[in-house]
C-alpha cells in the first residue's frame, strides 16, 4: 500500500547536513520532513568521521547550538603526531590552527543531537529510507521505504543529505570519484587501564603512512577508533579478520604501540567504509539540492567532512527556504554552486599537495596512484599540515 503526505521540503538522510538542513528549514517556518533510518544501539556501535575542527564554533553559535552540541562526553583535540614522509614521529599541536582545538566526537550522540535540534524547531522526523525521486511537475515525489510499506512523500523542494548513495541527486548529476579509497576500521572499549596497569588517555590523534596506504588511531568518549586507509585491490585479505586487522596494526611502527594501552584480547570485527572522495555536477537542480557527502566528500586525511557537511546543511536548507519563499532558483543555485566550488577546489589542491609529502614508496601503488612525488625545479618536499589545510577558511564565511 502506498501512502502519500505534502510537504513545502523534504529532506533525505538526517545526519550532520541533512539535520541542519531541516533544522534551518523548519525554522523558516516551512512544513518540513527529515527521512531517516538510524540503527538500533548496539554495543560497540560507532561512526566514523569522528573529527570537528574549531571552525565549526562559528556556524554552531549561529544556529544555537553551540555550545551543547560539543559538551562532554565529547572530548576536545590536543593535536596530532604525524609519521608522513619520514620514519619520524612529529607533533603537531591545535596553537597550529587559528581557531585554536577541536574535538574528538562520538558521532552517534552529535548526530542524533543535531536530529533533536531539528525535531524541537519542527521538522517532522519520518522512519524510513529514501529509494527514489520522480519528478512531479515544479516537485518531486520520494519513495520512502518503511517496514510495512511504502510511503510516498510530495514536496516542492528535496534536501539530498544520503551520503555517497545520493539517493536523489545521482539520477540528475554526475558523481566524479577521486580514487577508490576505502577504510578499514574497528573501535576498541575505552580502558581505564590495561593489564600491566596502562590507561588509554592520549587523546592526540596519530597518523602513520605505510607502503600500502596510512593509518590512523584517535580516542574518541566510546573508545578508540583505528583505521587502515588503502585501495581495495591492493588490501591485505587478512584485514578482513579480527586477529588479521590487529596484526596488522600491530605491525606498524606507531599505531601498534598506541594499541598497547588498551585490552587486545578480543578484538571486534572490522568494518569496510567509502572513504573516496567524490564530487557532483550540478550541486542542485530545479526542486532538488544535495548536500554533506551527497554533494562534496573528502578523503579522511583532511578531517574536514563534518565541517564542511555543517555549513554545506545550512547552505542548502537556506536556498532551499529561499526558493520556497519566491527567489527565483538560478542565483539561488548559483550562490551554494560557487560557494561548493571554493571548497572544492581548496580540498583537491591542499589533497595533492598532503601525498605529494610522502615520497619514500614512489614505485608503489598506492603511492604511485596520489601523484606522491612530484618533481619541480628549486622545490623540496612539501611537509605535511593536517591541522591547516585550510579548506575552512572556506566553509567558515559568513553564510
Amino acid at each position: 500500500m502506498t501512502r502519500h503526505e505534502v510537504y513545502d521540503a523534504v529532506v533525505a538522510g538526517a545526519g550532520p547536513a541533512g539535520a541542519v538542513a531541516a533544522l534551518v528549514l523548519a525554522r523558516a517556518g516551512r512544513r518540513v520532513a527529515i527521512v531517516d533510518d538510524p540503527p538500533a544501539p548496539a554495543a560497540g556501535a560507532h561512526k566514523v568521521g569522528e573529527s570537528l575542527p574549531s571552525a565549526a564554533a562559528s556556524l554552531l553559535r549561529d544556529l544555537n547550538l553551540w555550545p551543547d552540541s560539543t559538551a562532554a562526553p565529547h572530548l576536545r583535540s590536543t593535536g596530532m603526531y604525524v609519521s608522513w614522509g619520514s620514519p619520524v614521529l612529529q607533533e603537531r599541536g591545535p596553537v597550529q590552527d587559528p581557531y585554536g582545538a577541536g574535538w574528538q566526537l562520538d558521532r552517534l550522540r552529535f548526530d542524533a543531537f543535531l536530529r533533536e535540534a531539528a525535531h524541537t524547531a519542527g521538522a517532522e522526523p519520518l522512519r524510513g529510507r529514501a529509494v527514489d525521486a520522480v519528478d512531479d511537475g515544479p516537485g518531486l515525489r520520494l519513495l520512502v521505504r518503511q517496514e510495512h510499506g511504502t510511503r510516498e512523500l510530495r514536496c516542492a523542494w528535496a534536501v539530498d543529505a544520503t551520503g555517497r548513495r545520493a539517493t536523489i541527486a545521482r539520477r540528475r548529476a554526475v558523481r566524479r570519484r577521486q580514487d577508490r579509497l576505502v577504510a578499514a576500521h574497528i573501535l576498541m572499549p575505552r580502558q581505564n587501564s590495561s593489564a600491566d596497569g596502562q590507561s588509554d588517555r592520549e587523546v592526540r590523534t596519530l597518523v602513520e603512512a605505510v607502503p600500502g596506504g596510512w593509518w590512523y588511531t584517535t580516542l574518541t568518549p566510546v573508545g578508540r577508533i583505528v583505521a587502515h586507509l588503502t585501495d581495495p585491490d591492493i588490501a591485505d585479505p587478512r584485514l578482513r579478520s579480527p586477529d588479521g586487522f590487529l596484526r596488522a596494526a600491530l605491525h606498524t611502527r606507531y599505531i601498534g604501540a598506541r594499541l598497547t594501552a588498551g585490552d587486545l584480547t578480543c578484538p571486534p570485527t572490522p568494518r569496510w567504509s567509502a572513504a573516496h572522495g567524490l564530487r557532483l555536477e550540478p550541486y542542485g537542480g530545479r526542486g532538488w539540492i544535495a548536500a554533506g557527502d551527497a554533494a562534496l566528500a573528502f578523503d579522511p586525511l583532511s578531517s574536514q567532512g563534518i565541517l564542511t557537511a555543517l555549513h554545506s546543511g545550512a547552505r542548502a536548507g537556506l536556498a532551499a527556504a529561499l526558493c520556497l519563499a519566491g527567489a527565483p532558483p538560478r542565483p539561488v543555485l548559483a550562490a551554494y554552486t560557487d560557494f561548493l566550488d571554493g571548497v572544492a577546489a581548496a580540498y583537491v589542491r591542499h589533497h595533492a599537495e598532503a601525498y605529494a609529502a610522502e615520497t619514500r614508496w614512489p614505485e608503489l601503488p598506492f603511492w604511485q596512484r596520489r601523484g606522491a612525488v612530484r618533481q619541480r625545479a628549486g622545490q623540496g618536499a612539501p611537509q605535511l599540515d593536517l591541522e591547516n589545510w585550510r579548506v575552512h577558511e572556506v566553509v567558515r564565511r559568513e553564510w
